[in-house]
Parts: C-alpha cells; sequence; structure tokens
C-alpha cells in the first residue's frame, strides 16, 4: 500500500469518526444536567462527574450569587472579552467557537464561570463541554483568568442576553 493510500484511508477514517462523535444520538441534550431519558451522573456509563459537576462544571466555581445586571461590571467584561474572547467567538453568529449570546439561559452561572477558568478539564471529563469540541473541532484555550475577571465577562454576558431578548424577543439559537 502507498503512502498516499494510507493517508486517504486515515483521513476517511478520521472523517467518519469525526461525522459519529459530532452527530451523536437522536435525543441528545447538551443542557448540563442533563443527559437523555432522566439519566444522572451516576446512570451514563463511564461518566467521571458529581451531579453537582453535572450541574455547575468542573472547576473552582461552587455559588455565584447574581442580582441586578452591575453596569460597571459589565463593561469591565466587555473590555475583557474584546481582548481575550473575540478571537474565537461572536454574540450571534457561530464561529471558532459557538455564538455566545443568552449562554447565560441555557448554562448555569457556575458552569459558565468554570467553563473560562477551566476549560481543559472541563473538555475532558464533562459531557457538555466534550459535546460542544465534538461540535466545534476546537478546545477552547485557557485564558488565565482570575475569577474576578470571569465574573466580569459573565455579567458582560448577561448584560448581551438581556440586550438580545430586548431586540429580537428572544435567545440564539445554539447548544
Amino acid at each position: 500500500m502507498t503512502a498516499s493510500r494510507k493517508l486517504l484511508d486515515s483521513f476517511i477514517l478520521l472523517a467518519v469518526v469525526a461525522l459519529v462523535v459530532g452527530c451523536g444520538q437522536a435525543g441528545e441534550s447538551a443542557e448540563p444536567g442533563a443527559a437523555g431519558d432522566g439519566a444522572t451522573a451516576a446512570t451514563i456509563p463511564g461518566l467521571d462527574v458529581t451531579e453537582d459537576e453535572l450541574k455547575y462544571g468542573i472547576g473552582p466555581i461552587r455559588n455565584v450569587e447574581l442580582g441586578p445586571l452591575d453596569d460597571a461590571l459589565a463593561a469591565r467584561g466587555e473590555a475583557l472579552f474584546k481582548t481575550k474572547c473575540m478571537a474565537c467567538h461572536r454574540m450571534d453568529d457561530r464561529y471558532v467557537g459557538p455564538a455566545l449570546r443568552g449562554v447565560t439561559e441555557r448554562r448555569t452561572p457556575e458552569f459558565v464561570m468554570n467553563m473560562m477558568l477551566n476549560p481543559g478539564e472541563m473538555v475532558r471529563r464533562h459531557p457538555v463541554a466534550r459535546a460542544m469540541l465534538a461540535a466545534h473541532y476546537t478546545e477552547m484555550p485557557a485564558q488565565n483568568l482570575t475569577e474576578e475577571e470571569a465574573r466580569a465577562l459573565l455579567e458582560y454576558l448577561r448584560a448581551q442576553a438581556a440586550e438580545g431578548q430586548a431586540n429580537r424577543g428572544g435567545t440564539t439559537e445554539n447548544p
């Protein structure tokens, strides 16, 4: 077998595996805490996460107290978003990573912050983060954020979700 034939066979195998992993099974849910058919972390074979980790993500954040939107905190988050996140994310369009408008309605605040602070372990262990990797083919790089910076980014995302609802009467469709 020639080297080019081996390369072609390898590429075809990789494409088939990516298609199978990316498509998943019918009825799968990408929501944290939802594994389809009422399954929990304890009943998903091979899943090495606790119920709390399934809901809140894997990382240092376990409880985020949200109040009314803090405009000053959101402004700090916007500045951080422009320098740390815009290379891969847009609010309303899939880019390198998923569209982010409405993410604060699809995920818990703790999940969002843990994804920012601990993307590597989230992708290795959390089923939702693994599904996002399968859908976008790119692992989110660590941005070396502090918890305070992640909280500011969360506030900016909350403000963008509120703005999107006011402008469109809904949220962005995105897993």
